[in-house]
């Protein structure tokens, strides 16, 4: 029977577009906690005196899939803008806002992050600065990409698929196998089918730190093999699903089921590795096999049930959601260094940390907004991450 492809809407999809920006503003929530997780002083920059163990939660759980769902959106909106575009437009247009921002921001979002660093080693030394220690020079291997290295694995999955595209995408064969396994990726078999090649790049990964999950290149130009299956299949998923969209409505319907398996497989894996991070790589058993596919079935049935849920229910045309959506891309990319300000700040008073934390999220959410709004979404800068510049406030996304 031949498969019936959906063609391009037209209109803004306003379901994944909401999806996108909740993936990019969960990345806020999850930094946010991370001052406040037992044993932080091993692995971030700000370790607050009064840590809880379900803090930990707040980084664990949204890590297991944001990125998951990210790539997968933007591998559907990638090959959407192809097809309108053309490939020389669609080249031109990530550039301008992908390839350009990360070129210009990444540097100032560095040394913003080196300035807190500092700050904290004044206020831990009582006002003296320590020796600064020896870094290695900058190389492939070395070079401190920070939480901008998805847009450097976003560029590289825009090149894998248009050269792909160039030299396979015109074979009849290819297009029907591609076609022949989207739609049961798209079953509820399918976070299972995604989770086992994900599974086997994590156990084979060497020192994997099981708790942290997925291994993310914010310090390399060369992504772990982990790295690429997890958002290199995201991303193909995405791409290949665009020309079967009608097949996201199994999502839509299928969304209890995802949420139920999603809930289930991430209890089983807190209970295997517990609230706080264990700094000890994982040991090669069958124990950590078993974890392994828990992991990554749960973050691809959180994937699912979190797309079903936005299109069950975000479908509508929101002028909030509209505006946040918009506003996400910028958030997340200026977002890491205010939020390290804020924790070093909540560091220096004795405040429970479910007090702390609301507030680091609230103020920093709220800064920046205003910043979004004020110095981004009507500048050169909103040209670039927006694709066109937009009238300030809510009353634009009207």
């Amino acid at each position: 029977m031949q498969t019936t492809l959906a063609h391009p809407p037209r209109e803004r999809l306003h379901g994944l577009d909401a999806v996108r920006g909740i993936a990019l503003l969960l990345g806020l929530v999850v930094h946010a906690s991370m001052s406040w997780i037992p044993g932080a002083q091993h692995f971030w920059v700000v370790s607050d005196a009064s840590p809880g163990e379900f803090a930990g939660l707040l980084f664990y759980v949204p890590h297991m899939f944001r990125m998951l769902l990210f790539f997968l959106v933007a591998g559907l909106f990638a090959r959407m803008a192809c097809e309108r575009l053309g490939t020389l437009a669609f080249i031109r247009d990530r550039a301008r806002r992908i390839a350009i921002p990360l070129a210009s921001l990444w540097f100032p979002m560095l040394m913003t992050i080196v300035a807190v660093i500092a700050w904290n080693a004044w206020l831990v030394n009582n006002g003296s600065m320590p020796p600064a220690p020896p870094t290695p020079p900058l190389s492939p291997r070395n070079f401190p990409l920070t939480h901008l290295w998805f847009l450097y694995v976003l560029l590289l999955c825009y090149i894998a698929a248009l050269a792909l595209r160039a030299t396979l995408g015109r074979s009849a064969f290819v297009q029907r196998a591609g076609d022949a396994c989207v739609p049961l990726l798209a079953s509820p078999a399918g976070p299972l089918l995604l989770a086992l090649p994900l599974a086997a790049a994590l156990i084979t990964h060497p020192k994997w730190f099981a708790w942290f999950g997925i291994p993310t290149p914010e310090q390399s130009l060369y992504p772990s093999l982990a790295a690429c299956v997890a958002f290199g299949s995201a991303f193909a998923f995405g791409w290949l699903l665009h020309r079967q969209q009608a097949l996201l409505q199994r999502w839509a319907s299928h969304w209890p089921l995802h949420l139920a398996i999603a809930v289930s497989a991430t209890v089983g894996c807190v209970l295997h590795v517990g609230l706080a991070p264990k700094l000890v790589p994982a040991t090669q058993d069958i124990a950590t096999v078993g974890y392994a596919i828990a992991y990554a079935l749960a973050g691809w049935s959180w994937t699912f049930a979190i797309l079903g849920l936005g299109l069950r229910f975000l479908s509508g045309h929101s002028p909030v959601r509209r505006y946040l959506a918009d506003a996400s891309y910028w958030i997340y990319i200026a977002h890491l260094p205010l939020v390290m300000a804020m924790q070093l700040a909540m560091s220096r008073v004795d405040w429970p940390w479910i007090v702390e934390f609301p507030i680091v999220l609230a103020v920093a959410m709220s800064l920046l907004l205003l910043s979004y709004d004020v110095l981004v979404r009507n500048t050169w800068i909103g040209g670039w991450l927006n694709g066109r510049r937009k009238p300030r406030g809510l009353e634009a996304a009207r």
